[in-house]
């Protein structure tokens, strides 16, 4: 079957489209903060707006069909088209005048991934720190899901690009149609921003301020306004206990919000994904603290001096900031959690394969598929001594099928080649192993943070150009989880069936 084109360029178009709209949203918080830069937003929205408008008024004759082939490249080049645009504010406001930096930029922003070039935020443009915390917001939902949410009205159904958009084994459905779906996620995603915002500007936030780090919080982001990132509010720990809330809420698959907000408590706790989701912050929080209480100098990693709340108080906050950080992929930090000991810097680096829970905002591996990857290597100690007997492997008291399980191992194995390969690429550009390796780890499991010369105190900016880009590609695989891009260099996906 021959690719359908037209449809693809139509979809493009539609996201271009979007794109710029969002676009006038920074320009109208730019005019109200009187920074200087309004009518350069507004000019990259209408160029934007133009380019999507001319791609949809050219193929306004396609085919209403659309199949899985064409929903991966519509996603795949969605958000590559998406960056591509993003850029535009900032190359014309002058914000980020280098082009390479600019799309690593947005790149990082639409994959939620946090990592940045900026040396000095704070001297940034307002206007032009909302639209970076925005390009946040829309990849944490996925721009593709809220293009479905409208496709009725093109008369196009969107459950192939739903299928590419958010890949992985979850089988809940919160409705028959994937259009209500997309709605009642989107509706959860915004009322969870607009809760973090009043309740940051109440705990002591500015409202940018506030707005800004709801947005990344939600999109388990990590781009903030200050240069020290959340340590600025070290001295308030309410706004980082409220931090802590939304970056939990976001690292968990909100199918569950909805489950609990009609009242399906039971269901929620008996999920075994979020229970071992659970767990795992509890187990790695107390193992953090206890560290950090006996053996780590906060004086020396943050800027929190003195203590707030005394030690004990001081250390736990720190560690489950740091571990909900890593494990959902948010990014933000407190203080340079590569100086808490040898020990915490390994496992903080191993929290980075883990990733939040399937449905959520996160980057990373995801909790389910560990979970049942531990699930079955217990089930071949059973198979061996019973090789006769049939023992499937079961999740939410459901057997999962053997394709499942084989997904997952496919998956688990290229995303560590993944990262090996990612490892060595970076190591050709004269950067050290600890680097290399938390570079690697770090732009594919988008958490942001990496380990030695990019550690949580400092940003991509030293990155040679070459590495940026392929960064770049890194945290574009990880975000979409492997299989959506990595199959377009495949020679079968391009051959007319």
């Amino acid at each position: 079957m021959k690719l359908n084109y037209k449809i693809i360029f139509h979809f493009l178009g539609l996201l271009l489209v979007f794109n710029g709209a969002f676009m006038f949203i920074a320009a109208l918080i730019s005019a109200i903060y009187k920074d200087g830069v309004s009518g350069q937003i507004t000019i990259a929205g209408f160029i934007t707006i133009g380019f999507g408008g001319l791609a949809m008024l050219f193929t306004r004759d396609h085919k209403k069909e659309i199949n899985k082939r064409e929903g991966y490249i519509v996603v795949a080049f969605g958000w590559i088209v998406m960056s591509l645009s993003g850029t535009l504010p900032y190359v014309i406001s002058g914000s980020i005048p280098s082009f390479t930096n600019a799309f690593f930029e947005t790149m990082s922003g639409y994959t939620t991934t946090g990592a940045s070039i900026l040396n000095d935020i704070e001297i940034i443009p307002n206007g032009i720190l909302f639209w970076r915390s925005l390009t946040h917001w829309l990849g944490g939902m996925g721009i593709i899901v809220l293009a479905i949410a409208i496709l009725p009205l093109l008369g196009i159904g969107g459950m192939q690009l739903f299928a590419a958009e958010a890949p992985g084994p979850s089988a809940d459905k919160l409705h028959p149609r994937i259009t209500d779906t997309a709605k009642r996620l989107w509706l959860i995603y915004f009322a969870y921003t607009a809760a973090e915002t009043i309740l940051l500007k109440v705990a002591g936030m500015s409202f940018f301020d506030a707005i800004n780090h709801a947005l990344s919080t939600l999109s388990t982001g990590g781009f903030s306004t200050k240069n020290a990132s959340v340590a600025y509010w070290n001295n308030q720990p309410i706004i980082q206990y409220i931090i802590m809330l939304f970056m939990f809420l976001a690292g968990t698959n909100f199918i569950l919000s909805y489950f609990t907000f009609k009242g399906k408590v039971r269901k929620v706790l008996h999920d075994e994904e979020f229970k071992l989701y659970f767990k795992f912050i509890l187990i790695f929080t107390l193992i953090a603290s206890l560290i950090i209480y006996f053996k780590a100098d906060l004086s020396l990693s943050s800027i929190e001096h003195p203590m707030v709340l005394g030690k004990e108080e001081s250390s736990f906050r720190h560690a489950l900031f740091q571990v909900l950080s890593i494990v959902t992929t948010t990014g933000f930090v407190t203080a340079d959690y590569t100086l808490w000991t040898p020990f915490l810097m390994v496992f903080f680096f191993g929290l980075m394969f883990l990733g939040g829970s399937a449905g959520s905002t996160s980057g990373g591996v995801k909790v389910v598929r560990h979970l049942l990857l531990i699930k079955n290597g217990f089930m071949e100690f059973k198979r061996t001594l019973h090789p006769n007997a049939i023992l499937p492997v079961r999740y939410n008291m459901r057997a999962i099928s053997g394709d499942i399980v084989f997904n997952i191992l496919g998956f688990f194995i290229l995303y560590m080649l993944s990262f090996i390969i990612g490892a060595l690429v970076f190591s050709m550009f004269q950067i050290d192993f600890q680097s290399a390796v938390g570079l690697s780890a770090s732009s594919l499991g988008n958490v942001g943070p990496a380990l030695g010369s990019f550690g949580p105190v400092n940003n991509y900016s030293a990155l040679p150009d070459l590495g940026k880009w392929w960064a770049s590609f890194l945290m574009l695989i990880g975000r979409l989880e492997l299989f959506t891009v990595l199959i377009l260099f495949t020679p079968f996906f391009w051959r007319n069936r």
